[in-house]
């Protein structure tokens, strides 16, 4: 046995001087990148790190945790504005808020009608430039289209195909727009309507996803495979964190409206 210890006592020193492993880059390393196995470059020896933290995924049983990719914006800012990305897709999130807090409540407000989309000969307008939107009672939500009579059945369209489940009808240029008995009916048309509404917030968020991916394919010839995957791995990530978050929205608007 000493006779074995003292044979591999060189060998680190005998390995340090190798030519084969100091003139061998890192896996994925840009050409002339002088990142070696024994003095690498940040950059690269981060790449690699994090290649070898989503490798590990595959040697664990099934039902543990995916290591997570956390890519440094900075790194890849020529590649790809990773905040950009990020920021598309809360925006996506944002707007499915509005959508439940303006058009999927329990309670109709004449605020739920003001970005009701009307479509008329000179173009599209938010129905609240079009007409005048007051309440009369709790029961009665009255739009005044004397500035615009012309607009009227083209409003009264609008918001009957809204999906707020609203029936109205119209006296001259007076649309009496009745407000729903909060039925259990009612209830449950809404929380489809909330889902319908997740579903194409889902939609949205998966172009975000896919116009990202496209454009780190493009640089496909110009960086490793290593970086590439990261990025589509980080991106996906990204995307799925959104798209919880956006089941938890729906979750609790659900418990909101049926109770």
């Amino acid at each position: 046995m000493a006779l074995v210890l003292r044979w591999l006592r060189p060998l680190p020193s005998l390995l340090h001087r190798s030519p084969f492993l100091v003139s061998r880059g890192l896996p994925g390393a840009p050409q002339g990148c002088p990142a070696l196995l024994l003095e690498g470059c940040r950059q690269c020896v981060h790449q690699v790190l994090l290649s070898r933290q989503l490798a590990t995924k595959k040697a664990k049983g099934k039902g543990q945790s995916q290591a997570k990719v956390n890519i440094s914006a900075a790194l890849v800012d020529d590649i790809i504005n990773l905040e950009e990305t990020n920021e598309d897709m809360q925006a996506v999130i944002e707007a499915l808020k509005e959508d439940f807090s303006r058009n999927i409540s329990v309670r109709t407000s004449p605020g739920a009608l003001d970005h009701i989309t009307v479509l008329t000969k000179d173009g599209k307008f938010p129905l609240n430039q079009l007409g005048q939107i007051s309440q009369k009672s709790p029961q009665l939500i009255i739009v005044n289209m004397t500035n615009f009579p012309e607009s009227t059945a083209a409003a009264m369209k609008a918001i009957r195909e809204s999906g707020m489940n609203l029936n109205p009808d119209v006296d001259g240029t007076m649309i009496r727009v009745p407000v729903p008995k909060v039925t259990r009916e009612h209830r449950e048309s809404l929380a489809k309507l909330a889902k319908q509404s997740t579903n194409k917030s889902k939609e949205a968020l998966r172009k975000v996803r896919s116009k990202s991916i496209s454009q780190v394919k493009k640089f496909k010839s110009k960086v490793s495979e290593d970086t590439i995957w990261l990025l589509e791995k980080q991106i996906q990530q990204m995307a799925d964190e959104a798209a919880a978050e956006m089941d938890k929205l729906l979750a609790a608007k659900t418990k909101e409206l049926l109770g």
